[in-house]
Formats: structure tokens, C-alpha cells, sequence
């Protein structure tokens, strides 16, 4: 999708999260997000079909559209999903449902990729556990999951407070409503091991309860993924030679564990 008078990636530009993200008028924060979905497509590979758990408004699905012979998007809200279908129903090989749907056993083992980017930091705990065994159901025996979230510790942490609090400075998007830490707790975050640093808030203005980015652990996910899936390598985007210290995105690349084996 290079041709700007291409109307499959005109369909793709009015999505609201590629508006947001990919088209934000702060070029840090979309030069963050085009490389996480660059690094995306590069590790589904040659799958033949796609999973997309948590597809949002279908921007990555649409992206890999001309290398999978299907893909499918899910997502917990039937008016996305149906958005999503209708607006790019010019990808013939794109079909959406809701995660609800996916409980049907044609689903079960049914993909040689699942990708699940930036979404299991919003879930709460019981939710994350549905999520991984969702995932390590979905996936066929030799096939892969990639798993994508925000990196909000270490040096990134104070990176990422100063262009979120640029960006709201300059009214771009929601970033004026990102909370704000107190030093202590930003300490905790700087600073942060394997366990989660700070209480993180829930809200749940849609019925749903949900946490925004605010007080995320990577490492502490990390962890929660080895229970269900067996997580091979941790990349990061951008500038992956950093190993995170200046990455806004860590990657699990996992596969199923086998009958009776354990994760890692």
C-alpha cells in the first residue's frame, strides 16, 4: 500500500487507532508506531492464516493483507468489528468477528499466526489469564503467537512522559488525559524489576473494567505468558540494538507448549 490514490489504504487511513497512532501529527509518536508495525509484518512471516486478537480498527490486518491467504480480526466490540468489516471490505481476504465468537471449536488450532499487539496491557488480571489461554488455544501445534505491549519502565519511561506530555501540551488526541505519576511512584517505574511497581487504576466507563498504560510492566506480562505459551525470543521497536532501554515496544515471540510440557 504505497500508492497514495490506492483506495484500499484510503480505507486503512480513516481507521481511528491508525489516525490516531500511525497518523498523529507528532512524528516521534507515529515514527513509533509505523516501526512496531513494520516489525509486526516481519515476524508473521509467510503465515497462511492470521489471527489478529485485539484487531482494533484492522490497520495491522490490512497491512499484511497482500501476504496471508486470510486473516482473520477479533475484538471484544461487535460495532468495531463490524466497522472494520464494512470499511475495508475491499480486502477480500479480511473477515472480523467478535473474541465472544471465537469460542466456536472451528477456531480451535485454526491458525499458523495469532498476533495479539498492544492490548493485554489494558486487561485486568482475570482478563489477562482468559487472553494467554485464548491465544494457546487459537494457534495451531506448529505455529507461533506474537505478542506485543508498551514499554513504560527504565529510561523509556521519562522518554515517553515527555512526548505524551507534549503531545498534550499541543491537544493531539487523548494524550491530555494520560495520568500523572507522583515522584515516588515514578521512581518505582524508572527502577522496575520483574514485579509490577506501582497499584494500577481500573476504570470501566464501557462496563468492562480496563487499566490505561499507567503503572505497565512488560516483564511482569513476560512472566504471565511463560504460564500458558512458551516464549522462544523478547525482541524490541524501535532500535532493537537498545534491548529496550530506548524501545517503546517489547515482543514475545512464542509457540504452544506441547500435551503435557511446560512453559518457560
Amino acid at each position: 500500500m504505497t500508492d497514495a490514490n490506492d483506495p484500499g489504504r484510503s480505507a486503512v487511513e480513516q481507521g481511528h487507532y491508525y489516525r490516531k497512532q500511525l497518523g498523529c501529527d507528532s512524528g516521534v509518536i507515529a515514527w513509533s508506531h509505523r516501526a512496531r508495525f513494520e516489525v509486526g509484518l516481519g515476524l508473521i512471516g509467510s503465515a497462511r492464516r492470521l489471527l489478529d486478537y485485539g484487531c482494533g480498527d484492522g490497520t495491522f490486518l490490512a497491512m499484511a493483507a497482500d501476504r496471508i491467504e486470510s486473516g482473520w480480526g477479533a475484538d471484544i466490540d461487535a460495532g468495531q468489528t463490524g466497522e472494520a468489516a464494512r470499511r475495508l471490505a475491499g480486502f477480500t481476504n479480511l473477515h472480523f468477528t467478535t473474541i465472544a465468537a471465537l469460542a466456536d471449536p472451528a477456531h480451535a488450532s485454526a491458525y499458523d499466526v495469532v498476533t495479539c499487539m498492544e492490548t493485554l496491557e489494558h486487561c485486568t488480571e482475570p482478563t489477562v489469564q482468559v487472553v494467554l489461554r485464548d491465544l494457546a488455544r487459537l494457534v495451531r501445534p506448529d505455529g507461533r503467537v506474537v505478542i506485543s505491549v508498551p514499554i513504560e519502565t527504565g529510561p523509556t519511561f521519562l522518554l515517553k512522559l515527555f512526548v505524551r506530555k507534549a503531545a498534550a501540551w499541543r491537544g493531539l488526541s487523548d494524550y491530555r488525559y494520560y495520568e500523572s505519576y507522583t515522584v515516588p511512584d515514578a521512581l518505582r517505574m524508572i527502577f522496575a524489576g520483574r514485579r509490577p511497581p506501582v497499584e494500577r487504576p481500573v476504570y470501566a466507563e464501557s462496563g468492562a473494567p480496563y487499566h490505561s498504560h499507567y503503572g505497565f510492566n512488560w516483564k511482569t506480562l513476560r512472566e504471565k505468558v511463560r504460564e500458558h505459551l512458551i516464549v522462544e525470543s523478547t525482541r524490541f521497536s524501535p532500535l532493537g540494538f537498545s534491548r529496550g532501554l530506548a524501545s517503546s515496544q517489547a515482543w514475545f515471540v512464542c509457540r504452544p507448549i506441547p500435551a503435557g510440557g511446560r512453559g518457560r
